[in-house]
């Protein structure tokens, strides 16, 4: 990624976390901190609020926690209003977005003091790629990790998708609530017919545009792993729809009265998965520990390629204790594939850094909702 350097000799990256202000957010009564545009780590004992920065860094640039928490969970215990300021750096460009978070429900956007009306509009000004232990568990774990997984690569790049996403999810919300409605009135099952063609409709964009993208997605993957691997191994990430894209309809209509029974849309998108295999052998069922956090680590160096390409900028890494999770050889191999961006890492102790000889611009030291740089 091109740099540009200050008179001073400051590397100066073209999109990095300027800073960040919360109120009322989690543990944090109130913070102001301000990161290098390079390399910055965050230490403490756990439960001091290290991740909870994260958090708030991710949630201004995406809209969404990478924990899955509601807005009314990250509001401080006794507060009915939480708010984050961050500053954002993008090709010498300062963005200022605001976010407003109430207990009562919806939250409020704002870049540049100008009211967002709809998430999507925050869509192009930061890439954000988070990695977490529990993304090294992606594979071993259900399938829904695994699309949350995918649909958030798929957001970050992809306006229409991220629309087509909303839509396919609103469509499954308004059939669920008629198939609770219709469970009792069974003469009125014709009513589904509209709801079946709207979530049919909407779903045949997600499976497409999910085929397209995994094809490309797996070469990524598989490049990562060869090199995680030294050439040992050859991964492969396989797309498998619930159903295809020209029999979502009709498969709906099939399986009308069991839906109606369990009063839930038993098939779609929502139900695909991705099969993540070597050689032939599943690794989601038959992996080694070693091997799937492999795995895993490939997927996330494939997701950061991706996002590297179809934004034309790296995106800004959040790594939220995981090298602890990570071998030493993978703790390099991670290491090195982050040099070129901006990074906020989270751990326990800074031991890990002097033993790689690795260079932070900015070390932070954060104990019960305070902050010592």
């Amino acid at each position: 990624m091109k740099e540009i350097m200050s008179v001073s000799g400051e590397r100066r990256f073209r999109l990095y976390v300027k800073s960040l202000n919360l109120k009322s957010f989690r543990n944090y009564e109130k913070l102001f901190i301000e990161f290098s545009p390079g390399t910055n780590i965050l230490y403490g004992s756990n439960a001091q609020g290290k991740t909870n920065i994260l958090e708030a860094v991710c949630l201004a640039g995406t809209t969404k926690s990478q924990r899955g928490a509601k807005d009314r969970e990250m509001i401080r215990m006794g507060s009915d209003e939480g708010h984050i300021r961050m500053m954002l750096v993008k090709n010498e460009n300062e963005y200022r977005i605001d976010m407003h978070l109430r207990k009562s429900g919806g939250k409020g956007i704002a870049v540049g003091g100008i009211p967002v009306r709809k998430a999507s509009e925050l869509y192009g000004i930061a890439g954000i790629v988070t990695f977490s232990p529990e993304d090294l568990r992606i594979i071993k774990n259900g399938p829904s990790e695994r699309r949350r997984f995918l649909d958030q690569i798929l957001c970050s790049i992809d306006r229409i998708y991220l629309s087509d996403l909303t839509i396919y999810n609103r469509c499954l919300k308004e059939r669920g609530a008629l198939l609770k409605v219709l469970h009792d009135q069974p003469g009125r099952t014709g009513e589904l017919d509209v709801w079946d063609m709207q979530t049919a409709s909407a779903g045949r964009k997600l499976i497409e545009r999910r085929t397209a993208f995994i094809r490309d997605f797996s070469s990524k993957v598989s490049e990562k792993h060869l090199m995680l691997t030294d050439g040992k191994e050859t991964l492969k990430i396989l797309y498998e729809p619930d159903a295809e894209a020209d029999e979502l309809e009709e498969k709906l209509k099939k399986l009308r009265n069991t839906d109606l029974k369990l009063k839930t849309t038993g098939c779609g998108p929502h139900r695909d998965d991705l099969r993540i295999e070597a050689d032939h052998m599943d690794f989601r069922s038959y992996g080694s520990q070693g091997q799937q956090r492999t795995a895993a680590l490939s997927m996330k160096l494939a997701e950061i390629e991706t996002i590297k390409e179809a934004r034309h900028e790296m995106p800004v890494l959040l790594l939220d204790d995981v090298l602890s999770e990570l071998d030493e050889d993978r703790q390099t191999a991670l290491l090195s594939a982050i040099s070129d961006t901006q990074t906020l890492i989270t751990c326990t102790g800074i031991d890990e850094f002097v033993h790689h000889k690795f260079t932070a611009e900015k070390v932070f030291h954060v104990v019960g909702g305070t902050i010592e740089e």
